[in-house]
């Protein structure tokens, strides 16, 4: 779903090392021992023992500059990447400054796109690893969209906002509960937002269950559940696909969710995280890790660089994470194994439940007799985006669009963004959080409250209302 794009063989084996150092359990700014203990339920629910100080004002709430024109930069020109810039292109309002990639070829390929959709040539970086950086001081751009191998995310987001820029970044934002708190800090101190750019909680199923929730049709919330499940072997191993093997690599550092977002995003917008409710605490349990090794061994030659790695990465990860209102959102990731695609979404409340992957619905009072109902009988309901989008172009059934024609509508209003830094550091929370629980045998794992106490004031999110003009 969303991240492959390619950045050059060379950084993928040079960051193998330093993005896997420092991701034991007590790097990861957990601790099992009190997680497990009665007297962390106090902590639990007030965040404050995992916050740190704040360094600036909240950017809960604060809206965009207007401007008439949003100016972007693209860092990574791969599969993901290389894709999305089609997008910004078919946007009214939007120009693609500047591109960044260290394989020129991919950068000058898309400078064509630019050129052919009648823009100026944009500026390019193609000369190493950390040619990004000056894209990133560029005086002229508004927003840095970031679509590069995971280790990277971090770094670049960070320059993004050091060089005055909004950014905009694939799943996951980072890897580590530092980095997370890193970007949340940075955030509140250069006055600009970091966003997860997490396309599933735009999809038009997500967003018609997430008003039909907020016109009380399921009740009162009780549970929901999301996923990754996604037979990414023939694409880990595909020398062509990825830009070398980052991602396959992943499966050798961490046990835990590596990508947690499809399925925590939109679940969490159902249960109004950050928003009126908090996620709290996860625990996570892993199968087995024997799927990307039985697939080498039917398909790698001897002497592949992969018969080199020890895979860890728990076949199958499923996570509980409990809310501060009592709520429960199980996650499921699992990459590595023969499944058809799917991201699970369910939600489930006192009148009733919606189960995707085929959609299907139950509703009191209008089904009875414990029987599914046709989904397709509430698509009044839908989002006015996907009203006014009925056949949205790209990718991913439309809503890489829409997410983007959003961000871009709200930047050149000078609106609220949909989610901000503390959505993304929550939604990406996960991944080092079930890797330490995963080591500590499941004991459950406090997730931090970004926003520091103020989750508990409802607030508008990715539900909005269409502007007006």
């Amino acid at each position: 779903m969303s991240d492959d794009q390619g950045f050059s063989r060379r950084s993928v084996l040079r960051t193998a090392g330093v993005a896997g150092a420092g991701l034991g359990i007590g790097a990861l700014g957990t601790s099992a021992e009190a997680a497990s203990s009665g007297t962390a339920s106090a902590a639990h629910e007030s965040g404050s023992a995992a916050a740190p100080p704040r360094r600036g004002e909240t950017m809960i709430g604060v809206p965009f500059e207007e401007r008439g024109t949003v100016r972007v930069g693209i860092i990574g020109l791969g599969q993901r990447g290389g894709s999305m810039i089609d997008l910004f292109l078919a946007l009214e309002g939007v120009r693609v400054v500047a591109l960044c990639d260290p394989v020129r070829e991919k950068t000058e390929r898309a400078a064509k796109k630019v050129t052919e959709a009648g823009q100026p040539a944009p500026a390019l970086y193609t000369k190493g690893d950390h040619d990004f950086e000056k894209l990133c001081s560029r005086g002229d751009l508004d927003f840095v969209y970031v679509a590069t191998p995971w280790d990277w995310h971090f770094e670049m987001a960070k320059a993004a906002m050091k060089g005055g820029k909004h950014v905009g970044v694939e799943c996951p934002a980072a890897l580590e509960l530092g980095q997370l708190w890193e970007l949340v800090d940075l955030s509140e101190q250069t006055r600009k937002h970091c966003m997860q750019l997490e396309n599933c909680v735009y999809g038009q199923n997500e967003m018609r269950v997430l008003r039909m929730a907020h016109e009380g049709l399921f009740g009162d919330l009780l549970h929901s559940a999301g996923a990754y499940l996604h037979d990414l072997r023939g694409l880990m191993f595909d020398p062509d696909y990825y830009e070398g093997p980052w991602r396959r690599r992943w499966h050798t550092r961490l046990k835990g969710d590596l990508y947690p977002n499809h399925g925590f995003g939109p679940a969490a917008n159902y249960m109004d995280v950050n928003r009126g409710d908090r996620a709290v605490r996860i625990a996570t349990f892993g199968s087995p890790s024997l799927g990307l090794a039985a697939y080498r061994k039917e398909h790698m030659p001897p002497g592949h660089e992969s018969w080199k790695e020890t895979y860890i990465e728990s076949d199958m990860s499923i996570s509980l994470v409990q809310t501060a209102k009592g709520r429960v959102i199980r996650l499921e990731h699992d990459v590595s194994n023969p499944h058809p695609y799917s991201r699970i979404n369910i939600l489930g409340g006192t009148k009733g439940v919606f189960e995707d992957y085929p959609p299907r619905i139950y509703l009191e009072p209008d089904m009875t007799g414990d029987e599914w109902g046709d989904f397709g009988k509430y698509k009044d309901h839908d989002h006015w985006l996907w009203k006014e989008h009925a056949n949205p172009p790209g990718g991913h059934g439309g809503m890489d669009y829409i997410m983007l024609f959003r961000l871009m509508q709200c930047m050149r209003l000078g609106l609220v963004p949909d989610f901000d830094v503390y959505d993304a550091a929550t939604w990406t929370s996960p991944v080092p959080l079930s890797h330490a629980s995963i080591k500590a045998k499941g004991a459950p794992q406090e997730i931090p409250d970004f926003t520091r106490g103020l989750w508990r004031k409802k607030r508008p999110g990715v539900d909005s209302e269409k502007p007006e003009g």
